[in-house]
């Protein structure tokens, strides 16, 4: 149950935005906040792109971009669109033909730049093919890749530069009487990036995509996209994120999910609350969370789970979670349930004994959400 109600610190007001089609995925208005990831293998290696597409779908993923860099791809796109479950962005860059054929392939969004692909009659031609084949689009401004015009007004990429930017290509789709469009405004630095973000939102009601580009490895890209990103969706900015790491796609859908769920904007799977551990530790806090993460992957219902060493905070803690436990000394330790003290539990065993836990937990929240949702109607 949500808590919002009675503590109104706790509320984000997200900026209004028209909404958009991304496929069967809503983007934007009252839609929830969207998770996307983008495949690292060769488009052309048909049966690796899928495998990992599908990954990224069980971990996840609202929606997956995929490189169409030249014709080979556009055929392969075609394949793989029909292969999987969720809708899939065509990344595009330079020629104008490569939209089209993803369009025609089966894309339900394009990610362009529409000055860098052509001239008026090119974007007019990329356009018609997205209308035509019911192809939302988005356009991708960086702060790495800034037209030459924009570079020499301001002297250095910035804000300013990226939001004009942005302005301009949208200009163009309106030109040419499309509307369904996103955009994003990306930086690899935060600062940039965060400050460019604010600038457009306020500019625009267009579905905003947020990023931190060219983030870094996984743990470093972990911490500048959580500064980045959630610093702006607690503004109430965004509509639909991708988290940029040199790492799996599926370990970017991970931590896009763990900053909306820290915000309290998105809840999937189970939460883990747990101690650092210290010499208070009733058992091996680290090695137990670690495996309790791997066991626990499969779960996608809502929830919560505390795993605290000691007596200090567990019990505080595990009234506010859905299954706890709290290590109590001895070899030891209390199990609570829907935020009720339970039963004793050894530490042998522990670990798949919390399991067990959860997924009857899991499957009661899911059958009690049934039975209202059969109430209502």
């Amino acid at each position: 149950m949500s808590l919002n109600h009675i503590r109104p610190w706790r509320n984000i007001y997200r900026r209004k935005s028209r909404q958009i089609m991304v496929g069967n995925v809503p983007v934007g208005g009252d839609a929830p906040i969207t998770v996307q990831t983008m495949t690292n293998t060769l488009t052309t290696d048909v049966k690796a792109t899928i495998a990992q597409i599908q990954a990224a779908a069980d971990a996840g993923a609202d929606i997956v971009r995929v490189s169409v860099p030249d014709v080979e791809s556009s055929k392969a796109l075609k394949e793989i669109v029909r292969e999987v479950t969720v809708p899939i962005v065509a990344d595009i860059h330079f020629h104008y033909k490569r939209g089209i054929e993803a369009a025609e392939a089966g894309a339900a969004c394009l990610r362009i730049n529409p000055g860098n692909i052509g001239d008026e009659k090119r974007v007019k031609e990329v356009i018609k093919a997205a209308r035509d084949n019911n192809c939302s689009i988005r356009i991708g401004v960086n702060a790495g890749s800034l037209e030459r015009h924009l570079l020499e007004k301001y002297g250095e990429p910035c804000p300013d530069a990226m939001v004009e930017s942005g302005m301009d290509h949208i200009k163009i789709l309106q030109d040419n009487d499309f509307h369904e469009f996103k955009i994003s405004c990306k930086a690899s630095d935060v600062f940039m990036a965060a400050a460019a973000y604010q600038q457009l939102a306020e500019a625009t009601d267009a579905p905003i995509h947020l990023g931190i580009t060219e983030a870094g490895g996984l743990t470093s890209g972990t911490i500048k996209s959580a500064i980045g990103m959630g610093n702006l969706l607690w503004m109430g900015i965004g509509d639909t994120i991708r988290v940029s790491l040199s790492a799996d796609p599926v370990e970017e859908v991970k931590v896009g999910y763990e900053i909306l769920k820290s915000l309290g904007l998105r809840h999937r799977g189970v939460n883990i609350i747990s101690c650092p551990s210290c010499a208070r530790q009733g058992f091996d806090v680290i090695k137990t969370v670690e495996a309790l993460e791997r066991r626990l992957e499969h779960i996608k219902t809502p929830m919560s789970l505390s795993i605290i060493g000691c007596v200090v905070n567990g019990p505080g803690e595990a009234l506010m979670t859905d299954v706890g436990f709290t290590g109590g000394g001895n070899g030891s330790g209390m199990v609570y349930l829907a935020g009720k003290q339970s039963h004793k539990l050894g530490n042998e065993g522990m670990i798949d004994h919390i399991v067990e836990q959860v997924e009857a937990r899991a499957e009661a929240i899911e059958a009690e959400t049934r039975a209202a949702e059969q109430a209502a109607e």
